[in-house]
């Protein structure tokens, strides 16, 4: 049985290396209008703003439930506090 790939608030959890194996083309599981749907939403043309880089890093736990507490837009908020540290301490 493989485990869910979000939380209870829609987070997304860090895919394993069995998740990738058990990944599927999207053209053997999805309808053929979905596909055509995903293909042109990914068509957005160049990003105006500048865009995040994705990582990975662990946390403590107390770190991750105080922004979680404030709700929706907690991995925003820790950047943000990043940000106000590099300008306090750059």
């Amino acid at each position: 049985m493989s485990k869910r790939l979000t939380d209870k608030e829609g987070e997304i959890r860090e895919l394993t290396d069995e998740d990738v194996e058990q990944m599927r083309p999207m053209g053997d599981v999805l309808p053929v209008d979905l596909q055509r749907t995903i293909r042109q939403r990914g068509q957005r043309g160049r990003q105006q703003a500048p865009t995040k880089v994705k990582t990975t890093m662990r946390l403590s736990p107390d770190v991750i439930e105080h922004f979680k507490e404030q709700g929706p837009g907690w991995q925003s908020r820790i950047d943000q506090a990043l940000r106000e540290y590099i300008r306090e301490h750059g």
